[in-house]
């Protein structure tokens, strides 16, 4: 029997252009592998016994009340515009409202071909949607706006790759899938009746008090603006921030080739089909201006006095990076004890984070130590952090509680790539342990519970590279 979810469907009420009616395709034997109680519980319904959750998750049996499709999209790759890309291996089951009144999406990701595929198989094996499990439930930790993981299933089936894999499939629940590459495809089309719709359904979705295209623009840069910043602050690097990646509703979303900094550099890269460093940790910023460039682009395409649009849009495009510094500020101050950073914080920051570079520190393992003992053991050149650490305290003198602010920043266990591979190795054997043990530890990263987990890797453990799966 399927589960008993509360759907209660919107988006499948568009336009038939916007999405394409797909039932997820049924894998051999599936197998539970984790079951998120606590969000099901926020979504209204409590799951089933392990079987019914294996089968529906799975997609092999459509829940009463869904509504299965797969999303139109288009989007900008490595700067690259693809006029049509879609849920090529996703089929979204439908909409439920929370408990908290918020609605959201549940979606399976892994389930199959659709007309997006391009040609590929639709699936995923399970590492990918393990790191995805573990990554996105521990930015939730964080307070890091993100979709959700609320089930993975093992499907009893091969995934062709670089070799062979077990298959898997991961459930997901976001506010919405609506990306900017969602106006992208209509605007290019030259869809303005589509593009009108879309806007409005976003606008009532997630932004209700927006009154217009501008106002809409003016929103989702706000919410990428402290999402980025909030990415940096723990030292998140995505990956992938293609705009077929950037969602309207401000969440993290498709946690592909994603990493978290071990020891710190601006320009770090983890992921394989980066080349160009497009996506390194300091660009981050800059492309999330460049994204919301393109969302205004697609929004222009509405306006009826072209002139004063593009003089609004350009302005709302041009104060994002003073907004993104700002965000950054308010961030990293409070890494370093500050209530209430202002501009003549910065070079400070700036200075300890050019002694964490020269040095290779920790990114995370150095701000948590501050204001102990152990904090300048996390520097080769200790004088220089002496020095930097003497005009710092002089500027702590004038807050209230600079440790709580600190311990409310600085997390104390991140997802570390050595510690997620070391997981999906052993998960490729049929041992979950590891991928049990990471999520328990980081559902509480501000407390020191699994100290093991805390630790840097070794020269031997690093791992320079992380792959999509795709």
């Amino acid at each position: 029997m399927p589960l008993n979810i509360p759907f209660d469907n919107t988006y499948a009420d568009l336009p038939e252009g916007f999405f394409s009616s797909q039932n997820p395709t049924p894998v051999k034997a599936p197998s539970l592998i984790a079951f998120n109680k606590d969000l099901a519980n926020l979504l209204s319904f409590d799951g089933g016994d392990i079987d019914e959750m294996a089968q529906t998750f799975a997609g092999n049996v459509v829940p009463t009340g869904a509504a299965p499709l797969a999303q139109l999209y288009a989007g900008h790759q490595f700067g690259n515009y693809n006029p049509q890309l879609g849920d090529g291996r996703a089929v979204l089951l439908g909409e439920v409202v929370g408990t908290d009144g918020v609605r959201r999406d549940i979606q399976l990701k892994g389930s199959g071909p659709t007309p997006y595929s391009r040609n590929g198989d639709g699936r995923a094996w399970l590492g990918p949607v393990l790191r995805e499990y573990v990554v996105s439930e521990a930015m939730y930790a964080l307070g890091i706006p993100t979709t959700r993981a609320l089930a993975a299933v093992q499907t009893g089936e091969p995934v062709f790759r670089e070799a062979a894999f077990p298959g898997a499939v991961l459930t997901r629940v976001a506010r919405s899938h609506l990306r900017v590459g969602t106006f992208q495809v209509f605007a290019h089309r030259g869809q303005l009746g589509d593009l009108q719709t879309l806007t409005d359904y976003a606008i009532q979705r997630h932004y209700p008090d927006a009154t217009g295209p501008m106002d809409l623009l003016r929103a989702v840069s706000a919410a990428q603006a402290e999402l980025i910043t909030a990415w940096m602050s723990v030292g998140f690097i995505h990956g992938v921030m293609n705009t077929d990646n950037c969602s309207i509703s401000g969440e993290t979303i498709d946690y592909g080739p994603c990493a978290f900094m071990d020891a710190y550099s601006e320009r770090r890269v983890f992921s394989s089909i980066d080349r160009g460093a497009r996506y390194a940790f300091a660009n981050q910023p800059d492309i999330a201006v460049w994204n919301m460039a393109q969302l205004a682009t697609s929004l222009l395409q509405l306006a009826t006095d072209k002139e004063a649009a593009v003089e609004e849009a350009t302005a709302i495009v041009h104060a994002m990076p003073a907004q993104l510094e700002a965000d950054w500020l308010k961030r990293f101050g409070a890494k370093i004890g500050i209530a209430a950073a202002t501009p003549s914080d910065h070079a400070m920051i700036e200075d300890l984070l050019q002694l964490m570079e020269k040095d290779g520190s920790d990114f995370t393992n150095t701000f948590a130590a501050l204001g102990t003992e152990s904090a300048r053991d996390q520097f080769q050149d200790r004088e220089a952090f002496d020095a930097w650490a003497t005009t710092w305290n002089a500027r702590l003198a004038h807050e209230a509680d600079p440790n709580a602010i600190m311990a409310a920043a600085n997390p104390v266990i991140i997802p570390r790539n050595h510690r997620i591979e070391e997981m999906i190795q052993t998960a490729v054997t049929g041992d979950f342990a590891p991928f049990e043990r990471l999520n328990k530890a980081l559902a509480t990263p501000f407390e020191a519970t699994d100290t093991d987990l805390h630790r840097a890797p070794s020269a031997a453990q690093i791992v320079p590279a992380t792959f999509c799966g795709t």
